[in-house]
């Protein structure tokens, strides 16, 4: 089967490529790591006119991956998964402004409930005091809130949609941190010559080329039918590759990767936090598991 977007998709894909293009994201995420909501409310408010909040109930998936897949390209802080793949179906609603929810024991912790309008608990909203403390993330751009309340009914066709999201946010964070260290391999140079020179950086880059490809049909395909055995598997792809792109890209930016005012650790850490985001890869293995011995191989 050959996946191609048709004119109208390709036409939002560029549109949206735009606006993240010239929003200095990477200014919107330090901002907001440093808690200075104000660029990224206003962000958000720029990408809810694009239309991204309806992408659930009046698109198809195709669109959604679009949207999530250059969200997760330019590092875009907030809670996009919450409010624009869970709640819309989960509720059969729009969201309104900044929503956000925690379902245990999958989604332990609300993301930015400090931020949101309305924090669920499943589809419940909650009141403010159902809202604990802070804990610590990884990516200093998700902050992450314990709730309080009874174990919430999980809504099946929602939660596909939201590791579907996931997974394209992946492949796009996967694809800029590749973009990225081949730019900067053959920039930097050692013993007279670029780097990327070197077989070595070569074959690494190639293999995080390989396993991006290989991960982008299964996104593609899950998003042409979001089962759960579509999804799962896509969200696994996209966990391994992205994480391959990040310790790939660690490793050719040598020293300058570690340091926190690099660029590359928004993507870098943000990787590491979605690779465990709406289920973890060893969960989604199982997932897969289960339904191959229930339904067999070619069901």
């Amino acid at each position: 089967m050959r996946f191609e977007l048709d004119d109208d998709q390709r036409d939002f894909a560029a549109s949206l490529e735009r606006l993240l293009a010239g929003a200095d994201t990477v200014k919107v995420a330090r901002a907001w790591a440093e808690g200075d909501h104000a660029p990224g409310r206003a962000l958000w408010q720029r990408l809810t006119e694009q239309g991204l909040l309806q992408l659930a109930l009046d698109a198809t998936p195709v669109e959604l991956c679009i949207a999530f897949e250059a969200l997760g390209r330019h590092a875009v802080p907030g809670p996009w998964v919450e409010s624009a793949a869970y709640l819309p179906v989960a509720t059969g609603a729009e969201v309104e402004g900044i929503a956000t929810l925690a379902l245990p024991p999958l989604v332990p912790r609300a993301l930015d409930a400090d931020v949101a309008d309305v924090v669920h608990l499943g589809a419940q909203p909650v009141a403010a005091e159902a809202v604990g403390a802070l804990q610590v993330s990884v990516d200093r751009t998700r902050r992450l809130f314990d709730v309080a309340g009874p174990t919430p009914d999980v809504h099946e066709q929602a939660l596909d949609l939201a590791v579907l999201a996931t997974a394209a946010q992946l492949l796009g964070a996967g694809e800029r941190v590749l973009a990225d260290s081949v730019s900067y391999v053959a920039q930097r140079t050692q013993f007279g010559r670029p780097i990327g020179s070197y077989q070595a950086i070569k074959h690494a880059l190639a293999d995080v080329r390989i396993a991006l490809d290989f991960t982008r049909p299964l996104v593609q395909g899950a998003a042409l039918d979001p089962t759960r055995r579509a999804t799962a598997a896509a969200k696994v792809a996209a966990s391994d590759a992205a994480y391959l792109a990040a310790r790939t890209g660690l490793q050719v930016h040598g020293a300058i990767g570690y340091t926190a005012e690099f660029d590359l650790s928004l993507w870098l850490t943000k990787i590491r936090a979605l690779v465990g985001a709406w289920g973890t890869p060893a969960h989604h293995r199982a997932v897969l598991r289960e339904d191959l011995l229930a339904h067999g191989a070619w069901a």
